[in-house]
């Protein structure tokens, strides 16, 4: 089954050059497009979508509420953000908003392509120390630690799931994971999904956003509160 592809952009020529690269791919269809958030979210009440790729600045309503609301939804599309500069403030609230993570408009197509298969199928498409970078400059617009409890559902996690999920929020992968604490690789994605589903994530994006959050990890040095 082809991967059902929306886009989310006030500029038709970059829609069109989205459509032309997705429409030579197999195992992918544009579905739907749209020029805002507002008509986006509308056209998704009738029309099936597995990855939404998003714009950010946008008239009416722009891609990060945007984001929110589509990913409040059950069964929601997955969302990709497009930004037109790294580490952009809006990609940083995308990821708030629930965005499985965010590339630049001007990446290449393969890396796209690539993107959207990674989404479709469960995975974060930020690498993990992009992420970090991102959070660390936007670190002011985070809750300051201490200010708020921690996720009470991060009590359920054992002492291992604990430690897996600090090592991505550090920007490690599931190889390095495993070497670092001596495990198979297919041990640690176990771990991960269990992460997931305790603290009701959506992808590993949102287990580095929840970590800074919750003052797992500190901006800027990666390691625990009250580590060495």
């Amino acid at each position: 089954m082809s991967i059902r592809v929306m886009l989310v952009d006030d500029q038709v020529l970059l829609r069109t050059g989205f459509r032309m690269v997705l429409a030579a791919q197999p195992d992918m269809e544009v579905v739907a497009e749209a020029g805002d958030g507002a008509e986006a979210i509308d056209i998704l009440r009738s029309t099936a979508v597995d990855v939404v790729l998003m714009d950010v600045r946008m008239p009416r309503l722009d891609g990060v509420e945007a984001t929110r609301r589509i990913c409040a939804e059950p069964n929601a599309p997955k969302v990709l953000i497009l930004t037109t500069f790294d580490l952009d403030e809006y990609a940083f609230s995308g990821l708030k908003a629930g965005a499985s993570g965010f590339m630049l408009k001007d990446v290449p197509p393969g890396e796209l392509l690539a993107a959207i298969r990674s989404v479709h199928s469960g995975d974060a498409v930020v690498a993990p120390s992009t992420t970090r970078r991102l959070l660390d400059r936007f670190s002011p617009m985070l809750p300051s630690h201490g200010a708020e409890p921690a996720n009470k559902d991060m009590e359920r996690l054992t002492d291992r799931e604990r430690e897996v999920m600090l090592l991505v929020a550090q920007g490690m992968s599931n190889g390095e994971i495993a070497a670092r604490l001596v495990l198979s690789e297919a041990t640690v994605k176990t771990h991960v999904g269990r992460i997931l589903t305790k603290l009701g994530l959506r992808d590993r994006v949102q287990v580095v956003v929840l970590a800074y959050e919750s003052g797992l990890v500190r901006a800027g040095g990666g390691g625990p509160v009250g580590g060495r």
